[in-house]
């Protein structure tokens, strides 16, 4: 497969997985501005997802709606969903031969759905809720496309490895923020409505109440976000797929480049598997997640160098 080719089916999924948890952070984070009964703010979302800087967030950080046009819809923000499925889409266009019609057509539709005017003027004048979940929606149909229609080829590991490696990334500085905030507000700590918000804006809520039967806690979040390997979305699991889909680019060709990239991969794999809540405290949290994000930037670099062709 062509380097070019290879990069475009990368990044195309890392798009669409980026889109996917901008969304449902901003859809669980409205819901809680809405019933907060002390001054909420929107400052550790966009820290995450928005790309935009400290004068620019001082200024939104309080308006919902605002914030939700700016992370949704503006075209100058690179960071919204907007531009991202704009350039997911720009990818897909440049791959159209290595990709089904069905996903190209799934892909369309989303963007499309996007742009509609109605979508902005639904997020100013009526429930925001319901308009991020048509949004989802689309993700979903995008993920359920992929999963039954495309081959699993080179492109499908390709894709399968940026999804990964973006998901790796929003779980980290997900955890970095939202414990960098017990910081400031100790009471958090003990906050079940804080715990419950931050597991139902990753999908890890109802795994959570099976496994841990005691109530909220701050060491059981981290545990479930970190190391559970039955949660789709935690750094191990995320880590564990982007193995397995990256073993299989192996070929004599690129033998060398696949061992230095997979090496990378086995070490953090390693970090992660072998860690545990308690050794993360002792080292501590914010040390350990700035670590893991280094390394998994480290990855995609080597990618960038092995893979496609980058300087």
């Amino acid at each position: 497969m062509l380097s070019r080719v290879a990069d475009s089916l990368y990044w195309l999924s890392r798009y669409v997985e980026r889109s996917d948890g901008i969304l449902r952070m901003l859809k669980i984070n409205y819901a809680t501005s809405q019933d907060s009964l002390q001054g909420f703010t929107w400052r550790p979302v966009m820290k995450i997802f928005s790309g935009l800087d400290e004068d620019q967030i001082k200024a939104i950080d309080m308006d919902s709606r605002a914030v939700l046009l700016s992370m949704v819809t503006d075209k100058e923000n690179p960071g919204s969903v907007l531009n991202i499925i704009t350039h997911a889409r720009e990818n897909a266009r440049s791959v159209q031969d290595h990709i089904t019609k069905d996903l190209w057509q799934c892909l369309n539709e989303y963007y499309h759905t996007i742009k509609d005017p109605a979508i902005q003027t639904s997020l100013m004048k009526d429930d925001p809720i319901s308009v991020l979940d048509v949004l989802i929606r689309q993700v979903m149909l995008y993920y359920g496309t992929a999963e039954i229609t495309m081959a699993r080829g080179e492109g499908s590991s390709f894709i399968r490895i940026g999804k990964y490696l973006e998901r790796a990334i929003q779980s980290v500085d997900i955890l970095d923020v939202k414990f960098g905030s017990l910081s400031k507000n100790p009471d958090l700590l003990t906050d079940t409505t804080y715990w419950k918000h931050l597991l139902l804006s990753i999908g890890g809520y109802e795994l959570y109440l099976k496994t841990y039967r005691q109530g909220f806690d701050a060491e059981n979040v981290l545990e479930q976000v970190v190391l559970n390997n039955d949660f789709p979305r935690s750094v191990l699991y995320s880590i564990n797929q982007l193995q397995r889909y990256f073993e299989r680019l192996s070929s004599d060709l690129n033998a060398d480049s696949h061992r230095q990239v997979l090496f990378l991969i086995g070490r953090l794999q390693s970090r992660v598997k072998y860690s545990s809540v308690q050794s993360i405290r002792q080292e501590g949290l914010h040390d350990y997640l700035t670590e893991l994000k280094t390394e998994v930037f480290g990855i995609g670099n080597a990618l960038n160098r092995h893979y496609f062709a980058y300087s």
